[in-house]
Formats: C-alpha cells, sequence, structure tokens
C-alpha cells in the first residue's frame, strides 16, 4: 500500500508549528528530523530541516527551507471531532496561540495554515438524504464561527 504525506513548507518555525500541533491534536507525535547536509534553493547546507510527524492517523511533512508561497485556503487541515468539549478545547488552544477565527468552523493559525475543527457528524447531515433537514443545518453551519454541536443537532431535528 502506498503512504500518502501531506508536505507543509513554512519559511520558518517549522519546528514550533508541529510542537503545537503534536500537543493539541490527540494521538499525535513527532517522528524524524532531518537537517539537509547540501546546498539547495533555500540556501546553504544545514539550512533546511524536515520534520516527519503523524496528527491523528494522517502522516505530514513540514519543512522550513525558507519563503515560497504562503498558506491559503485551498488547502486545509480538518479535524472531525465527536463532542463540543473536543471542538472547544482546540478551538481555543489555536486562538490563545495566535489563531484567528473565520466562519463555519475554519481559523487559521499564527503560521497562516487554516483548519476546519469541526464534528464528525456534520458530513453526515449535510449528506443527509431528507434536504430539507440538510438545508437546515446547512444554512445554520454558514452562519456559526466556531461550531456548535447542539445548533447543528437542533436544525438538523427541525
Amino acid at each position: 500500500m502506498p503512504k500518502v504525506v501531506s508536505n507543509l513548507w513554512f519559511a520558518e518555525q517549522a519546528r514550533e508549528a508541529v510542537e503545537f500541533y503534536t500537543s493539541v491534536i490527540p494521538d499525535s507525535r513527532i517522528g524524524r528530523t532531518t537537517i539537509l547536509p547540501a546546498e539547495t534553493p533555500s540556501g546553504p547546507p544545514g539550512s533546511v530541516e524536515l520534520i516527519e510527524f503523524t496528527l491523528g492517523d494522517q502522516a505530514f511533512l513540514a519543512m522550513k527551507a525558507g519563503p515560497l508561497d504562503s498558506f491559503n485556503h485551498s488547502f486545509s487541515i480538518a479535524i472531525l471531532l465527536e463532542s463540543q468539549a473536543e471542538i472547544d478545547r482546540i478551538w481555543e488552544a489555536f486562538l490563545a496561540n495566535g489563531g484567528t477565527p473565520e466562519a463555519c468552523g475554519w481559523l487559521k493559525d499564527r503560521w497562516g495554515l487554516s483548519w476546519q475543527i469541526v464534528p464528525r457528524m456534520l458530513s453526515e447531515m449535510v449528506a443527509d438524504s431528507d434536504r430539507e433537514r440538510a438545508r437546515r443545518v446547512t444554512e445554520v453551519m454558514l452562519g456559526m464561527i466556531k461550531i456548535d454541536i447542539a445548533a447543528l443537532e437542533k436544525a438538523f431535528n427541525g
């Protein structure tokens, strides 16, 4: 089986970002760190750092290699959670660490990476075969900043 790894390019502070992510997201860990020993387009030997890490069951590679392209909304990491307490804890941790809230359960961390902090059940609700229920929950979700599970359930159940 092939292993799929998402790569995140940081201008600076890749180690700090990875340490934060793995401290907040359950079942996460930092793996191997490699310093490239050769000159690269990003700089002299030793200037590029690669950090392997896992968030939940997803593999990532963070690369500190100087400025190139900024993160944007075309790539985000979704954390699918089971409870409001989990949503609240992770949401508040990101904001306390310099994150900025956005709409519909999205936030941008202090490094500019977009995250979706959402309940696992949301995708089931919006895909429900009863399109009226799906519409109601979607409309309520679109009016939220941080996701409120009780409000979603109320809209879903009519």
